[in-house]
This record gives C-alpha cells, structure tokens and sequence, in this order.
C-alpha cells in the first residue's frame, strides 16, 4: 500500500514534549495551591488540546469555571517559556521525515495543541521539511476527534483522504483518521497504549519511525 500524503499529530507523534507540558502545568498547580502530577500521569492528560489539560490536571472537586478559566490563562502564560526545555523530535523522526519527503510524500501536521504555538514549534523544532498545512486549535475549526480539519488539509492539497497516511498516538488521532477516511496508524513512541489505538480503530500499530518505511 503506497500512499501520496501523511498527516501527523505532533505532540507524542513528530515531538516529545510530556516534560515541558508537564513542568508547565504542575508549575501552575503549585502556584494555585493544588497537586502537582507525574509525568506519566500527563500522558492520559494531554491529546484534547490544553482546555482539556487543566481541567485533566486539577481536582474533581476544583473544576469550577473561574478556577478553570485562571489556570488555562496561567498555563498559557507558563508553556510559552518552557517549551523547549525538553521538547525534542523523537529518534527515528528526522529519517522518517526525510525518506518520505524524498518519496514525494506530501507532509502536513494536524495539532489539537493551540495553532500559534504549533505553528510556532514547527517552524523552530522542524524548520528542515516542508509541511504543507501546519494546523492547530483556533476559531472556525474544530478540534480533533472531529475530521474536518483533516478533511480541509485533502481537499486543499487536491488529493483524496483515501491517498493520506495518518499518524498519531492517541484514541483521538485514531478516531480523526477513521472519521476522515485515512489510513490510521497508531506510533506506540507515544502517550498511549497499544490496546487504546486499536480500539479507536488503528489499522496496524508501529513500534518506531523506521517501521513506516515499508508505505513509501
């Protein structure tokens, strides 16, 4: 199976930012007087975009809007300083990058992270490729699970969903390629389980970059 483009979550897929996430948001716990998580806590935290990361991150007991509301603006605050502490692509990424690009593979990024810092860590962590769509959360498109945003990155490159690889780590990836009618493919370098993605509907399961070699 050859495919003509691939569309990659970023978070746990392309980059692994778990530490910087994490440090970010028990950075703004702690501030708030609530507890701070461990790192692999945050791998069940994140995926949904960073509304969904706090209110993850905080007590059942201290959901209320005004609380969620001071915290999502402290993390937003907080992320842009420590972003890339840690954050580093994955092993294996940068010749996965390059063996597709050098195929002819269109590459395109979809993010549920907010658009201006995604755009902004692709252009500075993988400025060496060319992405076609660089897309995070913003007004006007909808969040993943919901496929219309990859549906638009199709119909923009002129090239049918059918033709698109999909590469992600989570169950909401998964359920954007099913929806989108793409070739789910679930990274096990991830935040995830095996057991999760094939449930969300991943068509076969990679245990690193290397192994996606064999579709170009």
């Amino acid at each position: 199976m050859k495919f003509k483009a691939a569309l990659f979550d970023l978070d746990g897929t392309l980059l692994d930012t778990i530490d910087d996430l994490a440090d970010s948001m028990n950075a703004v716990l702690k501030k708030f007087g609530f507890p701070r998580h461990e790192v692999r806590e945050y791998k069940y935290f994140v995926g949904d975009g960073m509304d969904v990361l706090v209110r993850r991150a905080l007590p059942e007991s201290c959901r209320d809007e005004e609380v969620v509301s001071r915290c999502i603006q402290a993390m937003k605050e907080e992320y842009p300083m420590h972003w890339a502490d840690k954050t580093r692509p994955y092993s294996g990424i940068p010749e996965l990058l390059d063996a597709f690009a050098g195929a002819g593979i269109k590459l395109s990024i979809l993010s549920n992270k907010p658009h201006a810092p995604t755009t902004f860590v692709v252009s500075t962590m993988l400025a060496k490729w060319k992405f076609e769509k660089v897309i995070g959360v913003k007004e006007g498109i909808p969040r993943k699970p919901d496929p219309a945003a990859a549906i638009g990155i199709a119909n923009n490159l002129g090239i049918l969903p059918r033709d698109f690889i999909y590469i992600g780590d989570t169950d909401t990836d998964m359920k954007t390629a099913v929806a989108a009618e793409m070739f789910p493919v679930g990274a096990l370098w991830g935040f995830r389980t095996g057991e999760e993605l094939i449930n969300a509907g991943a068509r076969i399961l990679v245990k690193n970059p290397a192994d996606l070699l064999r579709f170009i």
